[in-house]
């Protein structure tokens, strides 16, 4: 059994999607993460096992070589694509409480700045970690990013912005959520952002790497 987990992870880390997918090379032919999954559930492994020995390994690998630049977005992108075809197999265990997230993170671009690559690398990892992630996309008001921690109670935020000229809105966003939802979590990444920026406008972590977001959550 341990091995159809090691093969899960191997998939998910070099984007071996499923059987017909080309993708890598040298394992074209090959069953991918998302037959493997299946077989993996129908041979008894339990769901979470699925999750935890299989898809968070093989993510947490792509994210540390993304972190060292081993792969670059394209890898990673394949990757994610690998975890999701494995993860449709283990939805209904999440719908039926079988498997329970370990936490809500709830996603989005800063108002003003509609760049998502990086925030959807950091969605995809952080669901490939086995968080429940609420994705708002683009261009996402105060007043949204507001009314998703309300509907979301004990969430952790994520936010993002790719553009020094959105980095005011960021501040801002921060400053409201803090003065009305002060035990609220948030994250901030984006190329322009720093350590220091994080700092200066309150917010809880700051990350140059999706990776780095998801080693955040699991030490809260």
């Amino acid at each position: 059994m341990s091995a159809l987990l090691e093969q899960i992870a191997h998939c998910v880390e070099f984007g071996k999607i499923n059987q017909q997918s080309p993708y890598p090379p040298d394992m074209k032919g090959q069953p991918g993460a998302d037959e493997l999954a299946k077989e993996a559930l129908e041979a008894g492994i339990r769901p979470e096992e699925v999750l935890s020995g299989g898809l968070v390994v093989g993510m947490q690998k792509v994210g540390v070589k993304f972190r060292e630049n081993k792969v670059f977005v394209p890898q990673v992108l394949m990757s994610a694509k690998s975890m999701a075809a494995a993860m449709a197999h283990l939805k209904p265990f999440f719908a039926s409480g079988a498997i329970q997230r370990k936490g809500t993170v709830i996603i989005g671009t800063v108002a003003g700045d509609l760049h998502d690559i990086g925030k959807n690398l950091v969605s995809m990892m952080i669901e490939g970690g086995g968080w429940e992630v609420v994705d708002l996309g683009v261009d996402v008001s105060t007043e949204k990013f507001i009314e998703s921690i309300e509907q979301y109670p004990g969430c952790i935020l994520g936010l993002s912005a790719l553009l020094t000229t959105t980095m005011v809105n960021m501040e801002e966003t921060v400053r409201e959520i803090k003065a009305k939802h002060p035990d609220t979590r948030v994250m901030i990444g984006g190329a322009p952002l720093t350590e220091d920026f994080k700092n200066s406008i309150g917010a809880d972590y700051y990350s140059p790497d999706p990776q780095g977001a998801v080693e955040y959550l699991e030490a809260v």
